[in-house]
Parts: structure tokens; C-alpha cells; sequence
């Protein structure tokens, strides 16, 4: 009741101040202060313990490899015949041709690599002196592990070879990689039962 009376008391108090106003522009200017001012802010709702730890319904997971790092993301298994293996993350390609020396990060099921260096690029080969020897292995090595740190990829798979590990280049390349923080094997894969 006292609400509802304080309510009338303002209404009337702004039908006498319309009525002894002219409808010029500073009266309309005035009427629209002391509407303002006479109006009242809504009542704050204060939170409660239940609504800071309830969770949101409709929560939306922004980073998309938080799954993944945490090894709960699936790994897509492929056939078990097919070579290299498909269960992986990211995996690291390391190639030599005959002019070049070139080092590639796929995400899985993407034929576009996410990271890559070779000597290929001006910065690396300026340095070079020759762009397929070993320490042209190393550096590729020394350079990806550095943008591989950058990005935020710190474990991946590398499936050598067999009778390509035990040249030099690949096992300077593999060191390069290790000595530059990353991890060349993944965590296996959690399963969370219902």
C-alpha cells in the first residue's frame, strides 16, 4: 500500500507541474527532467550462492584443441592395414628430395599441413650453404620445433621410416625436434565411462 501511495503522491506532484507549465520547448525540457528524476531504478536481483556455481546449459567450448589436449578428443582409429596409422593428433612428416629438405605438421584427417618448413623459404637457405645436407636437417628441425612451441603443437606422432631412421639427417632432424620441446609421441587416449 505505501508503494501504491508514494506512486500516486508523483503523479500527481507531475500533473500539477504539466498544468502550471506552458507547452513551450523549455517547459517540455523541464517536464522531461523531473520525469527523469522522479523515476526510480528497478531493483538489483542479488545473486545468490546457487546462481555464481550453476552451470551454464548452453556452454560453448571456444578453443577447439582443448579436448585434444587433455586426450579426451577421439582419434580417428582408420583400418588397421593402412600405413602410416591414422590414431593421431597431429602427426610430423619429414622428407628429403634432391634439392630439399622439408618438415610438415598434419592435423588429423586435413591434407593441408598446419605448420611446415623447408629450404625452400628464402630465410632458411640464405644461411645454408648447402639446402640438403645434414645440418640443413637440423636446422629445418631446430626452426619447426620453434614455430611448433609458438602455436601451441608440443606433442605430435612421428612415424619414421625403418630404413630411413639411422641416416644422419633424420637423426639430427629428430634430436632438433626434442632438444626444441617437443614431444614426439602422444598421450594415449582417455575414455570417460558413462
Amino acid at each position: 500500500m505505501a508503494v501504491l501511495g508514494e506512486l500516486s503522491r508523483n503523479v500527481r506532484l507531475l500533473l500539477g507541474q504539466i498544468q502550471r507549465c506552458q507547452l513551450s520547448g523549455s517547459a517540455i525540457n523541464q517536464y522531461l527532467k523531473s520525469v527523469r528524476c522522479m523515476s526510480q531504478a528497478p531493483p538489483q536481483h542479488e545473486p545468490t550462492v546457487d546462481d555464481i556455481e550453476a552451470v551454464n546449459p548452453t556452454f560453448m567450448n571456444r578453443n577447439p584443441r582443448n579436448l585434444e589436449q587433455m586426450a579426451l578428443a577421439v582419434k580417428d582409429r582408420g583400418w588397421r592395414t593402412t600405413w602410416p596409422s591414422q590414431t593421431f593428433y597431429h602427426r610430423l612428416v619429414f622428407s628429403r628430395s634432391q634439392h630439399h629438405v622439408t618438415a610438415e605438421v598434419f592435423a588429423n584427417g586435413d591434407p593441408v599441413p598446419v605448420l611446415s618448413c623447408s629450404t625452400k623459404e628464402w630465410t632458411l637457405k640464405r644461411e645454408l650453404g648447402s639446402t640438403r645436407c645434414v645440418a640443413a636437417s637440423q636446422v629445418v628441425g631446430e626452426v619447426l620445433a620453434q614455430r611448433c612451441r609458438q602455436t601451441g603443437i608440443i606433442r605430435m606422432v612421428y612415424r619414421h621410416i625403418p630404413w630411413q631412421y639411422r641416416s644422419d639427417a633424420v637423426q639430427l632432424f629428430w634430436t632438433a625436434m626434442k632438444e626444441g620441446g617437443v614431444t614426439l609421441s602422444e598421450p594415449q587416449q582417455k575414455f570417460i565411462g558413462t
